[in-house]
């Protein structure tokens, strides 16, 4: 008697449950693109402003990594405002300890600066704060519903937070 093969089961990177989170579907590109630059982490690109602070997210981007040729520790290319580089310099250590908290190791040795103005040539200019986001228009009659909804919450901040998200919630079934 001859025996029929089990059906083949998809592979776990064809078939998933529901949909893929959009960082998936980029994260081969992102990662060729970020080893171009010598970013092995790339949480050190995407996640810049928690690695070193606010205030020296501000007026700086990481550019590059690079190594040495035995190895023996890399060098970190910031992009940073003119007028803030001998602030920038001075904080060089601070940064170096934080950037390796991010590698685990030290990774790197040294940061060199380039400095870039707000103005001059394409390549020259930086844009280093994102635009804030303009408020989406609320419905009056969907804000007086998600305020009844939440009426009988003591804590002020908390109440402002429920609002929003049934606000959100209702707007989102009223679309549908």
């Amino acid at each position: 008697m001859a025996r029929t093969p089990a059906p083949a089961k998809p592979s776990s990177e064809h078939r998933r449950r529901g949909f893929e989170p959009a960082f998936s579907l980029m994260q081969g590109q992102l990662r060729h693109a970020g080893e171009a630059r010598g970013f092995a982490v790339a949480r050190l690109v995407t996640h810049w402003p928690e690695v070193v602070g606010e205030d020296i997210a501000r007026v700086t981007r990481p550019v590059k990594v690079g190594y040495g040729r035995e190895g023996m520790g890399g060098s970190l290319t910031l992009l940073v405002q003119g007028a803030a580089a001998p602030i920038i310099e001075m904080q060089k250590d601070t940064i170096r300890t934080r950037v390796n908290a991010v590698y685990g190791y030290n990774a790197i040795s040294r940061i060199l600066l380039t400095q870039t103005s707000a103005f001059g040539f394409a390549e020259g200019q930086a844009q280093f704060t994102a635009a804030p986001k303009a408020p989406a228009p609320v419905d009056p009659a969907l804000a007086e519903r998600a305020s009844a909804e939440t009426a009988a919450v003591g804590d002020p901040g908390l109440r402002a937070a429920l609002e929003r998200l049934a606000q959100n919630i209702l707007t989102r079934h009223k679309a549908e």
